[in-house]
C-alpha cells in the first residue's frame, strides 16, 4: 500500500501540487500563446503530454542504459534536448498529414514544444529526484496533465474574459497574466496536502 500511496502523490503532485506552469512556472510561451481558444489549447495541452511522456521515458531510458555505463552524464542535458527534438518531429509531420486543423491552429507553437523548457524540466527532474522508471513514467503523466487542465481551463476563462467589459489597461495580456497569478494562488493551495 506504501508503494501505492506513493505513486498516486507522484500522480497528484505533477498534476496539483507541483503543476508546471503554475508552480515551476515551466512552459510558460504556449500557455500564454496558444490559450485564447479552448480548442488550440487541448490540441497543445494534448501534445506536450504526449511529448512529455515519451521524451521522459526515452530519456530516462538513455540516460540509465547508455550515458550511466559510459560515465557520460555530464551529455544528459544536450542529449535530451535531441531526444525531445526529434519526438517532436515526428509529431509534427504526423499532424501536418494527418490532423491539418490542430495543426495549423498549433502554428509555430508546434516546433517550439522543442524548446518547451516544461519538456526539458521534467525530463531532468526525473532524473535530478531519482524516480524509478514507473515513478518517472506516473510523474510525467501527471505533469502532462496538469500542463492540460491548466491550459484549458484558462483558455475558458479567457474565452470569457473577451466577453466582458474590461478596462483599456487590462486588456489582452495583463488581465490574462493577473488570471493566471490567481490561478497559481489556487493552485498552491494543494501545496499541504502531499
Amino acid at each position: 500500500m506504501n508503494d501505492l500511496s506513493f505513486y498516486f502523490g507522484l500522480i497528484f503532485s505533477g498534476l496539483v501540487i507541483k503543476n508546471v506552469l503554475l508552480a515551476q512556472f515551466l512552459g510558460l510561451c504556449p500557455f500564454i500563446g496558444v490559450s485564447k481558444k479552448t480548442s488550440s489549447a487541448v490540441g497543445m495541452g494534448l501534445a506536450v503530454t504526449f511529448v512529455l511522456v515519451v521524451a521522459s521515458m526515452i530519456s530516462y531510458a538513455f540516460y540509465y542504459l547508455v550515458q550511466v555505463p559510459f560515465n557520460i552524464e555530464f551529455l544528459r542535458t544536450i542529449s535530451f534536448v535531441i531526444i525531445i527534438a526529434s519526438i517532436v518531429q515526428l509529431i509534427e509531420v504526423i499532424t501536418k498529414k494527418y490532423m491539418t486543423t490542430l495543426y495549423e491552429s498549433l502554428g509555430v507553437y508546434l516546433p517550439l514544444i522543442t524548446t518547451n523548457c516544461a519538456v526539458l524540466g521534467i525530463a531532468l527532474l526525473n532524473i535530478n529526484y531519482g524516480y524509478d522508471f514507473l515513478g518517472t513514467l506516473l510523474y510525467s503523466l501527471g505533469s502532462g496533465l496538469g500542463f492540460l487542465l491548466v491550459i484549458v481551463l484558462f483558455s475558458a476563462i479567457r474565452e470569457k474574459l473577451e466577453l466582458l467589459d474590461i478596462p483599456k489597461a487590462f486588456q489582452g495580456l495583463p488581465i490574462a497574466l493577473v488570471t493566471a497569478a490567481f490561478m497559481s494562488l489556487a493552485f498552491i493551495g494543494f501545496g499541504g496536502i502531499l
